[in-house]
């Protein structure tokens, strides 16, 4: 339970949440406000009723994410259209459905464009908003990163080489050997900069529509209190229902990546537009991880990005060949296994701002690693065992310490003694088991 001190607190950050937000991107009061066509807006209406059947303008607003206000008016319009009728009113409510003018008129905007759910924001607006919220706008400081970072065991010099590489908003090459923990650290940067953007659930470009929202990518962010039992502390969203509160994205992507991801795909089957990649990750990170092993060649995706990452800004196309401009405000990260020096020249090198080497571990900090890890698995490893791995097998076998080898190897143990039936205890011959399980015969 929270104290009446901490409710108020509690109730005072959400006020301020809202009132950033509702300044950022403010509810529509009218058509014009949304700043979409009637054309668009009648298709959104008939689409929604056509995939739902009868509804108030309450499910109505709730699936399209327009106010009941402009909701009332376009289904009037719609009505003068012949395209909805009214239906038998329920619970005091007036419900809504599609006459058969409007059955067909829905079939033929779906055939042509398939795209069916909350209204979309016009392009312009998105752009604004995108740039407003750049994470330009925050300043990466040494206390910052050490609060994500601190727990996780990476070196202090190498943290000192991340902090102002965020601060630059240049492109960043992570390399390194495999294991050194440089998916794995990237995948926790997103987290440094510990505020929200606004992310819609698609855009408008000259009356086509492109989903943007992706919830297995965006983390959609609850904005009501931990106890809103009483009512005090709910919170009424000011801002546009049409953008989605989310953490900034993170998206990753490897081996899998070809030149179609980087552009605005359009799906013959079901008739819609998926974003690309960069905008999918707008005011966030996106992570090339892997980089070498893509489908397309290091040089073409460089290339690719030379005028967004230099000018912040991209330039995109509809199935149509109408070409359109989005903010390109996001931080590029490359991860390789592979010597930088093999992918690309000197010439494309220079272009990013930043080479980070991740390297093998000290002893001290792999020690760190397998003591959590131990942890982790209910294993107890006492100082000779340990001695004992890095001694006689380590320096051995001629084998680095890298992060993810103590976790590897525990798991393996706790694989054994579950198996046996044995007591927690790490010991050199569960030591010796685990090894040559994981390591390969030279």
């Amino acid at each position: 339970m929270h104290s009446s001190t901490e409710q108020q607190a509690i109730h005072s950050d959400l006020n301020s949440q809202e009132q950033r937000l509702a300044a950022l991107a403010p509810r529509p009061k009218d058509f014009s406000d949304t700043g979409l066509s009637e054309k668009v807006l009648l298709e959104i209406l008939i689409k929604a009723l056509y995939n739902n059947g009868v509804c108030t303008i309450r499910q109505l607003a709730d699936i399209t994410c327009l106010s009941g206000g402009i909701l009332q008016t376009l289904v009037e319009v719609a009505k003068h259209k012949k395209l909805v009728e009214n239906h038998q009113i329920q619970n005091n409510q007036m419900r809504y459905g599609l006459s058969h003018i409007g059955e067909m008129a829905a079939e033929k905007s779906l055939a042509k464009a398939g795209y069916q759910g909350p209204a979309p924001v016009p392009l312009k607006q998105y752009s604004e908003i995108a740039s407003k919220q750049s994470s330009r706008q925050k300043l990466i400081t040494k206390d910052l990163l050490l609060n994500v970072f601190s727990k996780l065991t990476f070196s202090d010099d190498l943290l000192e080489k991340v902090g102002p590489s965020l601060n630059s908003f240049k492109p960043v090459l992570i390399y390194g050997a495999p294991g050194t923990g440089k998916s794995y650290f990237c995948r926790h940067l997103n987290m440094v900069f510990g505020d929200e953007v606004l992310i819609p659930y698609a855009i408008e470009v000259n009356g086509e529509i492109i989903r943007v929202y992706d919830p297995e990518i965006h983390k959609k962010v609850d904005m009501s209190p931990a106890e809103p039992k009483n009512g005090v502390l709910s919170l009424k969203q000011g801002f546009d229902p049409r953008w989605v509160l989310c953490q900034r994205p993170l998206v990753v992507t490897g081996g899998e990546l070809d030149a179609e991801m980087l552009e605005v795909r359009f799906d013959q089957q079901n008739k819609t537009y998926k974003a690309p990649l960069q905008l999918t990750a707008n005011n966030g990170i996106l992570l090339l991880d892997d980089l070498g092993r893509q489908r397309i060649s290091a040089k073409q995706l460089f290339n690719r990005w030379i005028v967004p990452l230099e000018e912040r800004r991209d330039f995109l196309s509809l199935q149509s060949g109408a070409h359109f401009e989005i903010p390109f405000e996001l931080i590029m990260l490359f991860s390789t296994n592979l010597s930088p020096t093999d992918l690309v020249d000197d010439a494309f090198l220079r272009r990013l701002g930043y080479k980070i080497e991740f390297e093998e571990l000290s002893v001290a900090h792999y020690k760190v690693i397998w003591d959590e890890e131990c942890i982790k698995f209910d294993l107890i490893s006492d100082e000779s065992s340990f001695e004992y791995l890095v001694n006689q097998l380590h320096k051995t076998h001629g084998k680095p310490y890298l992060p993810c080898y103590p976790r590897d190897l525990l798991s393996i143990i706790s694989d054994q003694v579950k198996y046996r039936g044995l007591q927690n205890n790490v010991n050199n011959e569960l030591l010796n088991f685990a090894w040559t399980s994981y390591f390969v015969s030279e």
